[in-house]
């Protein structure tokens, strides 16, 4: 009888058996799920499709992402055009967010709403809560009340760029480091006097580095990188609300302190158009500049490449200006992912919204973006993170190591930015000019608010936004290299303004704050 029992058990589960694995075939056939991203491509970290994180996240998700690359200057013009044909488009947009021409395509129905599917980001959701950001991320939404983007997320602002430049000659000359713009002047003048032929403050990919990192030391922030995403307005901080950035005197004051640079030969000419990656590591390494602004992880690749006995660049804290020491202004959410339309109408929406909340936002895969895979990229010993010995010993210094090599730390694909978990990649240095930005006291301000526009509110604001930023960004060129002069063409330059808007455009972001 027992005997019987058990043929009659092994069959059943013989029989259960081959069903699991015909359903795992069934499943296997299917292959992974696919689906296209854009991707915001940095000539200074260019991107590959063989970095250990993006082939590792792909498989442990077994998705297929096809990435579409597009170099960041052209970046925002792609994206808009995606968004307003709604050809074309693909299925994810990396490095987003709904501030100025997005707010108003988003209440217009060319992105999807984000927050009504809340239930399918669950890592999203709980990184917010571990975070405490739940009023930051509220602050996103737009006058529906709805969120259409996930933003990444910082448990703590830090100061990861600002001026770089030559510590060595600053040693060589008898130089203190500057602290004011001021000073900044006149240790250029110097470094022009002892090398006559050399440009000695270059420009990083282009001049909106530069503004987004110096113009709020005189109170505006304006520009392609500008921090109300209006490319013109800016924030008054005491008085909490916008203003006419790229009209006041603040602004006035700024581009004649760097077009004083500029004729006077202190300042790159090519600065004016984008200076790829390579172009301006060159210019640094072979002593044609010695300043720059930039991102301190890039002074070690700069460092390898140059031949100069006593080499040596060093990042400095942000330097006083007429409003004070400021640095980009930021906050505890910044660019991250959105959905196109078209994205909701694909029969597997869902599992694709799924997958890249998981792919970014949990605890396994955003530790995998900063630090890589245990194993490869680093082991632990406690909880001390010990890094690999081709890492630790790569003259680039280890967090530009990470980017290059395996894709860690990239602006565009990481989510999730925990404090000490960055230190780890970088040196005792960097921490001490944290600490001394720190000390300084409100270098690093907020990111302005986004108004509250109903459709048509961000329709006209969006249709006021884009022949303002071009005026400014036309005239800005000519004040800089002098081909307008600032004391003489400075009304016509606010009139063009004022008959393009501006007054309007202002009055419009003020009436919807929230």
């Amino acid at each position: 009888m027992k005997k019987v029992i058990l043929v009659c058990l092994l069959a059943l589960l013989t029989a259960f058996g081959s069903t699991l694995v015909a359903q795992g075939v069934q499943e296997s056939a299917k292959g992974p799920l696919k689906f296209s991203m854009y991707y915001s491509d940095n000539a200074t970290l260019p991107f590959k499709s063989d970095w250990l994180t993006v082939t590792e996240v792909q498989k442990r998700l077994n998705v297929d992402v096809e990435f579409e690359i597009i170099p960041i200057a052209d970046y925002q013009t792609k994206v808009s055009l995606a968004l307003n044909t709604g050809t074309n488009a693909p299925d994810v947009i990396l490095y987003q967010s709904t501030k100025g021409e997005n707010a108003a395509l988003a209440l217009n129905g060319a992105i999807v709403p984000i927050s009504d599917y809340a239930a399918w980001t669950p890592h999203f959701n709980a990184m917010v809560k571990k975070f405490g950001l739940e009023d930051n991320v509220n602050l996103l939404r737009l006058k529906d009340g709805k969120r259409y983007y996930m933003p990444s997320l910082f448990d703590v602002p830090f100061y990861d760029g600002g001026l770089i430049l030559r510590e060595d000659l600053l040693l060589k000359y008898g130089l203190s480091a500057p602290k004011t713009f001021d000073d900044l002047y006149n240790v250029l003048k110097v470094f022009k006097e002892k090398n006559p032929g050399s440009y000695p403050l270059t420009i990083l990919a282009g001049p909106r580095v530069l503004y987004r990192m110096t113009m709020p030391s005189w109170g505006i922030s304006l520009g392609k990188n500008g921090a109300s995403g209006t490319n013109t307005l800016s924030w008054d901080y005491t008085a909490k609300n916008f203003f006419a950035g790229a009209i006041s005197d603040q602004y006035k004051q700024y581009v004649t302190f760097f077009a004083k640079l500029y004729k006077e030969g202190l300042l790159d000419p090519e600065m004016a158009e984008p200076i790829d990656g390579d172009r301006w590591a060159q210019k640094l390494a072979t002593g044609k500049s010695m300043a720059t602004y930039a991102y301190y992880d890039q002074i070690g690749g700069v460092t390898r490449t140059s031949t100069i006995p006593g080499f040596k660049l060093q990042m400095y804290p942000s330097l006083a200006g007429p409003a004070g020491a400021h640095h980009q202004p930021k906050s505890k959410t910044g660019a991250g992912i959105l959905f196109p339309a078209a994205t909701a109408k694909r029969k597997d929406f869902e599992q694709i919204v799924r997958a890249v909340d998981e792919m970014f936002f949990s605890e396994e895969n955003s530790l995998m973006w900063c630090l890589g895979v245990e194993g490869i990229t680093y082991t632990k010993q406690g909880d001390k993170v010990v890094f690999a010995n081709d890492i630790l010993n790569a003259p680039e210094g280890i967090y530009k190591s990470m980017q290059i090599k395996y894709g860690c730390g990239s602006d565009v694909t990481q989510m999730i930015w925990v404090n000490a978990r960055e230190m780890t990649k970088y040196d005792a240095n960097y921490a001490a000019i944290n600490a001394a930005v720190e000390a300084i006291g409100d270098v690093i301000q907020a990111i302005p608010p986004t108004p509250m526009f109903d459709d048509k509110q961000a329709e006209q604001a969006g249709s006021l936004q884009t022949p303002l930023a071009d005026a400014f960004e036309r005239w800005n060129t000519a004040f800089l290299t002098g081909t307008k002069s600032i004391d003489k063409d400075w009304s016509a330059y606010v009139q063009e303004m004022k008959n393009l808007g501006i007054e309007k455009f202002v009055k419009i972001y003020n009436d919807n704050l929230q």
